[in-house]
């Protein structure tokens, strides 16, 4: 009996995915250092207090995500679904939101802020998957990609009433991700992919506000308002730029610790990274990240069974959106749409929810059912 004990503990230590665990925690870790060095002048000091009792929380429910078998989420998508829509209507309601951007994208506690979009992708991945994982081997009959449509039409519709347009994107990525996985046909794919770009002009003259308008235009030519809408990514690229092979150094950085550097705990921390540490520090951080992704793919590539394969193709896509989006806005290659950067741009939520994310990919790896008595002793 204690050979067999010895050996469900070991199982159980091979399941446990420590290299995606400490690469989320090192994320996290450096993320609150660099909320530091990025506040430091501002007297922000909440700021890193704030994302340090984020972490903890989050850290704790990644663990209760992890060891919770998430098949059991399956008697629960309805709910949650319900939930998901209800956050996002509150929102709409009662959310506050920052005039620079012009979305109101905030419900606020007393101090603490929440942002029910980051908690509606999560649930968006689980209710998603889940209903993907149903109608798998009816993908591509028209009701069944009707449904799937529905499922994330109305919550995209609630999120760009805020209007919040950077988090629709992750959205529609994570709906493209996980529809291209479950095989769906060419003959769909093609033509709803010429149909869209064709309809870029249509949405940038009739859905986008002039703020999203705006930032589209700096885009493609950051001179054209050097003070107002371009100044963040000007800013950005002097400060990745001076940062050089090494960096300036820990609190050295000039832009940042000067303050010319917008928003750079949040939107910009990449550039904070980047002036302080340089090309080898924003390399590294960038591998950190595409390590988690890769661990998520690999996890799902392991998977018993098609909703736990979904699940961590969502969170993947999610991930992998957010840093391309992140360091893309920061080096002038992508619009300026405020996306965090994973486990390491300030917000409580987004950290929150990243984490519990993780914590859902590690239950699908943690809970896979051996195929073989030889798989478990």
């Amino acid at each position: 009996m204690a050979g067999k004990r010895v050996a469900k503990r070991s199982v159980m230590v091979m399941e446990f995915d420590w290299i995606l665990f400490i690469a989320v925690i090192i994320l996290s870790v450096f993320g609150v250092v660099m909320i530091f060095s990025a506040t430091r002048n501002s007297g922000a000091d909440s700021s890193v207090i704030v994302q340090g009792a984020a972490f903890i929380i989050g850290l704790a429910l990644l663990l209760m995500a992890c060891f919770f078998d998430y098949e059991q989420f399956a008697n629960l998508v309805k709910p949650i679904y319900i939930f998901c829509v209800l956050i996002l209507i509150l929102v709409l309601v009662i959310g506050t939101g920052d005039s620079e951007w012009g979305a109101r994208s905030w419900i606020r506690i007393g101090s603490v802020g929440i942002q029910p979009s980051e908690i509606a992708k999560v649930c968006f991945i689980l209710t998603f998957s889940y209903h993907l994982s149903k109608v798998q081997d009816k993908i591509n009959k028209p009701l069944i990609i009707l449904g799937l449509l529905l499922h994330i039409g109305v919550l995209l519709g609630l999120i760009m009433m805020q209007p919040d347009a950077g988090s629709a994107m992750v959205f529609i990525f994570m709906f493209i991700c996980l529809m291209f996985v479950a095989k769906l046909s060419y003959k769909y794919i093609i033509p709803v992919g010429v149909a869209g770009i064709a309809s870029l002009p249509l949405i940038y003259t009739y859905v986008l506000n002039d703020t999203q308008r705006t930032r589209i235009q700096v885009f493609f030519n950051p001179e054209l308002e050097p003070l107002d809408g371009g100044y963040h990514v000007i800013q950005s690229k002097i400060a990745i730029g001076s940062g050089g092979l090494w960096g300036k150094g820990f609190l050295h950085g000039t832009q940042t610790q000067l303050g010319y550097l917008p928003t750079p705990s949040t939107d910009f921390i990449f550039g904070v990274i980047s002036e302080e540490f340089g090309f080898i520090g924003a390399a590294l951080v960038v591998l950190a990240l595409f390590v988690v992704i890769y661990r998520c793919i690999k996890t799902a590539q392991k998977a018993d069974n098609l909703f736990g394969r979904y699940i961590c193709v969502g969170v993947a896509g999610m991930l992998l959106f957010h840093t391309f989006e992140n360091v893309g806005m920061c080096i002038g290659l992508m619009p300026v749409t405020g996306i965090p950067l994973p486990f390491i741009s300030y917000g409580g939520t987004s950290l929150v929810t990243n984490l519990i994310a993780v914590g859902l990919v590690m239950s699908v790896a943690y809970h896979n059912k051996p195929r073989s008595v030889f798989d478990v002793y």
